[in-house]
């Protein structure tokens, strides 16, 4: 069920509708980001021969890394697709 259409012309209303469109996608967001900083530090550490692993592994690494940024992405896709549909509601669906 969709909430209601957000009061956007007074300042509590627009405080309302950032603080649910920071919620859009937050799980995502957050577990592309805790991708990212793994698979950097998992480079670094290879790089600089503080691990056992050998230079195989930094494929493994930036595969991850790559997939942290898919994330963050669909993030903001999602985020952008709920802020469209939203306001899509307040024109009426005339866009």
């Amino acid at each position: 069920m969709t909430p209601a259409a957000p009061d956007l012309h007074s300042e509590q209303g627009r405080a309302d509708y950032r603080r649910e469109l920071r919620r859009v996608g937050l799980p995502i967001r957050w577990g592309g980001l805790a991708l990212i900083v793994i698979a950097a530090l998992w480079v670094v550490a290879v790089r600089d021969g503080r691990v056992g692993l050998g230079q195989d592994s930094l494929v493994i690494a930036y595969g991850i890394l790559a997939l942290g940024w898919a994330m963050v992405i669909a993030a903001v896709f999602l985020r952008t697709r709920h802020h469209r549909q939203r306001m899509s509601e307040l024109d009426g669906g005339r866009t």
